[in-house]
């Protein structure tokens, strides 16, 4: 009989271990952190270093034990740089995936349809490299990943126009030439208010469908204008065109460039070469001794290390840093708040700063940074057939702002093209 008690009790023992053994193991699902990427399409270059970034951010994580004692589950959907897509996609993360934190999408293009819906399910957001999406919503759990800051997209010409009336002989005259689409058209709307804040003359203005593939006309009506300075607003497939075809022709103005989407991706950069001479351009971070932020190298080494087998841009500095940087805001910030809510945790993102890889960052008004930070660089020196000449950031120097700058432009454009 005592043996049969005892035995009893060992099993109602063993039953009571078992269940507490299991507790944890429930307490302990995923956090997960969902997404739309443009992983196909015109935005790919971009979005899968973004990707990349964040599975890194991911797998950092997890390394240290996870979020709030819980793994990290990294949600990824392919957006197909298709903006019609995205508002679909971002219900399923939030209703049938059950999402907990939301991040992206990448760019103006693809972040804009989805604010309706993050904003009906009233959830948090930090987006990538987004440009005045919240001038319109003002929605408080909305944050921006790029550094534009108060300035919006008047950023991308800023400090170009800056530059411009530092030269001698000073210009004139101004040429713009963008594409038909939202990120190009904000840009160029920026370079007429800065243009105009200087004094300079507006002599040509057009835009171009997006599904413009010959750029030579395009270009000859540009030179044709004889403007002092050609500012241009593209994507990728565009900038290389563009380009191409002023190369053709002999454009020659003072001053080329501007907000040129194409020149932040590695593989462009190579392919164009030498092409690129002396264009300045507007962008958000390149190698540079002044921006060697704590973090940053070893994050660097560790994508590119990958980048081979991703089939990725061999550098990666335009988009990866701000892809990793997303990850560190929602840990420090759900880690501080030992929670998951969305109005919990964009309060303490408006009210602190957070150290990341891209350096020290505080959200000011609308979510974007308080501190705007855009750089522009010039292309200079540049040789054929050669990547590993981008990853010290000597053959692209920072020109401005003064805090960071870490070399002298080379005006005016024609001096560049003949070194």
């Amino acid at each position: 009989m005592r043996n049969t008690v005892r035995a009893a009790l060992r099993a109602v023992l063993a039953l009571s271990a078992a269940y507490v053994l299991a507790a944890p193991a429930q307490a302990a699902d995923p956090i997960k952190v969902g997404m739309t990427l443009a992983l196909t399409g015109a935005g790919a270059p971009a979005g899968k270093m973004l990707q990349a970034a964040i599975e890194i951010w991911r797998d950092d994580i997890n390394a240290r034990g996870g979020l709030l004692g819980r793994p990290v589950e990294v949600i990824v959907y392919d957006d197909q740089s298709n903006p019609a897509g995205v508002p679909g996609l971002y219900t399923k993360l939030i209703s049938v995936d059950k999402a907990d934190l939301l991040l992206g999408p990448y760019g103006t293009n693809y972040v804009a349809p989805a604010m309706p819906t993050i904003i009906q399910n009233k959830r948090m957001v930090i987006s990538y490299t987004a440009i005045g999406i919240n001038d319109q919503y003002h929605y408080d759990k909305y944050f921006s990943m790029v550094p534009v800051g108060s300035d919006g997209v008047n950023a991308f010409s800023n400090g170009f126009f800056d530059l411009a009336l530092q030269q001698n002989p000073k210009p004139q005259t101004v040429a713009i030439i963008a594409a038909d689409a939202e990120f190009a058209q904000a840009a160029a709307q920026g370079a007429r208010d800065e243009l105009k804040k200087h004094g300079l003359k507006l002599v040509y203005d057009k835009s171009y469908p997006p599904s413009t593939t010959d750029f030579t006309p395009v270009m000859r009506a540009v030179q044709a204008a004889n403007a002092d300075i050609v500012f241009a607003g593209a994507y990728p497939p565009d900038s290389v065109g563009i380009v191409r075809a002023a190369n053709e022709i002999g454009l020659n103005p003072k001053m080329f460039g501007g907000a040129l989407i194409g020149q932040l991706v590695t593989p462009i950069k190579v392919q164009l070469g030498p092409a690129q001479n002396g264009i300045v351009i507007t962008e958000s971070f390149v190698p540079s001794p002044k921006m060697n932020f704590p973090g940053l190298d070893s994050l660097m080494q560790r994508y590119q290390a990958k980048a081979p087998e991703l089939k990725t841009d061999s550098i990666g500095y335009a988009f990866v840093p701000f892809g990793y940087t997303n990850g560190q805001i929602l840990e420090q910030a759900v880690t501080a708040t030992k929670s998951l809510d969305s109005d919990v945790l964009a309060k303490y993102m408006h009210s602190h700063s957070f150290k990341t890889v891209v350096g020290d960052i505080a959200f000011g008004k609308d979510g974007e940074w308080a501190k705007p930070r855009m750089i522009v660089t010039q292309f200079q020196n540049i040789e054929p057939n050669n990547a590993a000449q981008f990853k010290s950031g000597e053959k692209q120097p920072i020109l401005w702002p003064p805090d960071y700058a870490n070399g002298k432009m080379i005006y005016p454009y024609a001096d560049a093209r003949k070194k």
